[in-house]
């Protein structure tokens, strides 16, 4: 099992005829995402690497069937148009990848998915990948990368860095240990999917034994972990590493979504919390590739 994304979920490309969409569907495609069209105003008609271009989500609706899945690679001012027209087609997962969306369109990106019942990843997000299955966004830089830095394991993976979301899958992978899947949250301040709601699905992963949060100062979504282990609703092993030790408050710490602000989110604060429920803290990035591997290790001796 994954979750999210797996080889048979169908996929369409918000953008496909633009630089960033085309090159990214092709990673996609290559990689062996199930995706079978997309859309760009305008450019009905055409074809991107075989796919059928539509003019729009609900055009791709009506000729390829029920769709599971759409990434969308526009530009930022034009993120909620195309996630909001997604939504009303009826797909229920979308992938916003674009970076500086306004708060606002953000906010109203959510209102629209929680009254139609669909969620989405991001934006400012690389996106998600389940090894040897899919991916969405741009994960791995290209296909024969991806297929050579992860293959398909018991440790879930999810990340507020877009950069630490792959690092952190590849080495994993090179300890001998694989990744069931990979989600960068996304970095802004409100985002779609969060730690909590991707920490349950891992739960009720049947594939993923142990799970991996790579966590930043500002925010709450890491507490809010902690609070989900306290109630029992998270019950397998936690191994997490927190962002952002020496940042002060008042200062922005990569990305407008780490940020500490009148003493809340801070690294002490999240470290104390996870800590205190049973979660396994490492201070240094590189102790936890050890880390997962006692836990997998003692895991299997039990098993």
């Amino acid at each position: 099992m994954s979750i999210l994304i797996d080889e048979n979920k169908k996929v369409i490309v918000q953008g496909i005829t633009g630089r960033e969409g085309s090159v990214r569907a092709k990673l996609m495609l290559d990689y062996g995402t199930h995706i079978v069209g997309g859309c760009t105003p305008g450019r009905g008609g055409q074809e991107v690497h075989g796919l059928p271009v539509f003019d729009t989500v609900r055009e791709s609706v009506d000729q390829l069937g029920k769709i599971d899945v759409s990434v969308i690679f526009v530009p930022a001012p034009r993120v909620k148009a195309a996630a909001i027209e997604a939504f009303e087609a009826g797909i229920p997962l979308v992938a916003l990848i674009a970076d500086r969306v306004p708060l606002f369109d953000v906010l109203e990106i959510c209102e629209v998915a929680d009254e139609l019942g669909a969620k989405f990843v991001g934006p400012n997000t690389v996106g998600v990948m389940s090894p040897e299955k899919a991916v969405l966004g741009m994960m791995g830089g290209r296909a024969e990368t991806a297929r050579e830095w992860f293959h398909r394991g018991p440790v879930g993976i999810m990340s507020r860095s877009g950069g630490l979301s792959a690092s952190t899958g590849y080495y994993i992978c090179r300890t001998g240990i694989g990744i069931s899947t990979i989600c960068h949250v996304g970095g802004d301040a409100v985002i779609g999917l969060t730690f909590p709601e991707i920490a349950g699905l891992f739960e009720d992963d049947a594939e993923t034994e142990t799970i991996v949060m790579i966590g930043e100062i500002g925010g709450t979504q890491e507490e809010q972990v902690a609070d989900l282990i306290e109630a029992g609703r998270i019950t397998k092993p936690v191994v997490a590493y927190i962002g952002g030790k020496s940042a002060r408050a008042g200062t922005r710490y990569s990305h407008a979504g780490a940020i500490i602000e009148g003493g809340k989110g801070t690294w002490q604060g999240k470290v104390d919390r996870l800590r205190e429920v049973g979660a396994v803290i490492v201070d240094q990035f590189g102790d936890i590739f050890k880390t997962v591997q006692e836990i997998s290790g003692a895991r299997r001796s039990v098993v």
